[in-house]
């Protein structure tokens, strides 16, 4: 192998240009995931302390932008196929700008808002820097690199300026920032979509996607162990350590559930409606799964005959709603699954409307029958597809 060609001195090449480019994972990229995993605990104990509506918009707010900071990201390396040194190094800068935005989100309304915007606004710079070297090398997708490299370096400049302004004018700035880096990529004639070399390698993304979704549920494992081991495993009654298992086994069931129908699965076609919606869901999906994981935790702070928290069923139950909602939408966007034959839409609606029901019960009931009905709109997405299976396939 000559010296050019290796993994470590490749420049970045366009997956289309590529005799055969591969969808996997480069550990760079799991690496970068790493930060996740500590930015979402983080960002969960924040909404455990702030169980408000304000408390819920910046929760929101913050997971938006950090989920952005991952998603941008993934859609560079699949378009380009870069491992080079010189993209480790930005890779290593950019894992420092999630640290500095991670290490902020506890004081994310006060002083650290500053570390937070200039943390975000380097990383935006960062990947101006990657879309650089791409055009370098890439004659044949300049433009699409150049309007990227622009987009980026644009709003780097933006969200910089906003960790100076005065709050709550620094989020307002900020949060409009935010819809307009969006924006650009929906809005006819503008859009970078319309580069035929803007398409990423699906099979990557679709990759992509279900690493962070692992990431995002199984911090619902972390929020359980990490309150039970706080409160003290043996001063607890046994009914708290059944709700503890129910919170467990509740985290397994919902990604069981992306995985069997959504998880892993390219786009139908590519489409930008499609691929907008591929990606919007997946963004929810994901909210809506801290959201769950962080309910749950509340599971080892009551015994089987006390209220469930009204604040923790809240998240709880329309996190859960949203959760189901978007493993229907994403089943309309992605090719085929056979397990979608036997999960159609009443099955969806059921747990829908089940979970939302869930929460007006809450308070005038037990956590024992609070549970019962959270888990029968779950449990419901499950159990019925898997029934309606067996008896199909028992008699074929």
């Amino acid at each position: 192998m000559a010296l050019h060609e290796h993994p470590m001195w490749r420049r970045p090449q366009h997956h289309q240009d590529l005799d055969h480019a591969h969808d996997h994972v480069h550990w760079t990229e799991l690496f970068y995931d790493l930060i996740h995993v500590v930015t979402i605990f983080l960002l969960g104990n924040y909404l455990s302390h702030h169980l408000d509506f304000y408390g819920f918009l910046a929760f929101a707010g913050v997971f938006v932008t950090l989920w952005y900071a991952w998603g941008e990201l993934s859609i560079f390396n699949s378009i380009y196929v870069s491992t080079d040194i010189w993209h480790r190094v930005i890779m290593s800068v950019m894992i420092c700008t999630v640290m500095f935005m991670a290490a902020a989100i506890p004081a994310i309304d006060g002083k650290g808002w500053v570390f937070f915007a200039l943390g975000f606004a380097a990383n935006r710079a960062m990947i101006a820097a990657l879309y650089y070297r791409a055009r370098r090398v890439n004659a044949a997708a300049n433009s699409m690199a150049s309007e990227q490299i622009r987009n980026f370096a644009i709003f780097a400049v933006i969200f910089a300026i906003t960790a100076f302004f005065p709050k709550p004018l620094a989020f307002w700035v900020f949060g409009a920032a935010m819809v307009a880096t969006q924006a650009i990529y929906m809005i006819p004639g503008m859009t970078v979509l319309r580069f035929e070399r803007f398409v990423p390698r699906l099979g990557h993304m679709a990759e992509r996607f279900a690493l962070l979704t692992l990431i995002v549920l199984g911090e619902g494992f972390f929020k359980l162990v990490v309150t039970l081991s706080e409160k003290g495993i043996y001063k607890v009654s046994p009914d708290v350590l059944v709700n503890f298992v129910i919170g467990g086994v509740s985290m397994f069931v919902m990604c069981w559930l992306y995985f069997d129908f959504v998880g892993n699965a390219k786009p139908k076609d590519k489409k930008v409606s499609t691929l907008v919606i591929w990606w919007l869901a997946h963004l929810v999906l994901m909210l809506c799964g801290v959201m769950v994981g962080v309910a749950l935790a509340a599971e080892v702070k009551v015994g089987f005959w006390e209220p469930y928290p009204t604040e923790y069923a809240a998240i709880g139950c329309f996190g859960l709603a949203g959760y189901i909602a978007m493993l229907w939408v994403l089943r309309h966007v992605i090719e085929h699954r056979l397990a979608s034959d036997f999960g159609r839409w009443d099955v969806r609606v059921f747990g829908i409307v089940t979970a939302i029901a869930c929460f007006f019960v809450v308070p005038h009931v037990p956590s024992l029958v609070g549970n019962l009905i959270w888990g029968t709109a779950l449990f419901s997405q499950l159990v019925i597809p898997v029934t309606r299976a067996w008896a199909t396939f028992r008699h074929d």
